[in-house]
C-alpha cells in the first residue's frame, strides 16, 4: 500500500502534462481546468469557497485566478454585502472553451480506462471516490481543528 500515493501522483502529473498540451493553445495551463469548470458551474463563487472546493491554498488560488483574469477567462468583483469577499465570474470566453475542456477530460479518462471492462471502470471509480472521501474528510477535520486553535 506504500505505493498508492506514488501511483496517484504519477497519474496526476501525467494528466497535468496532457492538459498542458491540449490547453496551451487556448491560453490555459494544466492546473486551470479545475478552476474553469467550477467557476462556469458556479458563477459568482467566492475565492474562499473555490479554495475549499479544490483543496489548494489561498495564495495559489489567487495566483491562478489572476492568470485566468489576465487571459480573459474570469472576472473578480467584491461582494456587495461584504467587500472583503471576492466573487469570481466566468466570461464568455470561459463558457466558450468549457465544452472543449470537458471533452479533453473525457478523452483522458477514456484513454486511461480503455483496457478495462465497464464493470472494472465502475469499481475503480467507486474505490477512488471512497479514498477521496476519506482524504477530504481527514483534511476537513484537520482544518476545523486548526480553525478552533
Amino acid at each position: 500500500m506504500d505505493a498508492l500515493m506514488k501511483y496517484i501522483n504519477t497519474i496526476s502529473r501525467c494528466a497535468i502534462l496532457y492538459r498542458n498540451e491540449k490547453l496551451e493553445s487556448e491560453g490555459l495551463n494544466g492546473y486551470q481546468h479545475t478552476y474553469l469548470l467550477i467557476i462556469c458551474n458556479n458563477p459568482g463563487i467566492s475565492q474562499e469557497n473555490l479554495t475549499k472546493r479544490i483543496y489548494v491554498n489561498k495564495s495559489n488560488v489567487a495566483r491562478q485566478l489572476a492568470l485566468l483574469e489576465q487571459n480573459g477567462f474570469v472576472t473578480r468583483q467584491p461582494c456587495e454585502k461584504d467587500k472583503r469577499v471576492m466573487l469570481v465570474f466566468p466570461t464568455q470566453k470561459a463558457f466558450d472553451i468549457y465544452p472543449r475542456v470537458k471533452a479533453f477530460i473525457s478523452e483522458w479518462n477514456s484513454y486511461l480506462c480503455e483496457d478495462f471492462t465497464q464493470e472494472e471502470c465502475s469499481l475503480l471509480l467507486s474505490m477512488l471516490t471512497h479514498i477521496t472521501d476519506k482524504a477530504t474528510s481527514k483534511i476537513k477535520k484537520f482544518s476545523t481543528k486548526e480553525d478552533n486553535s
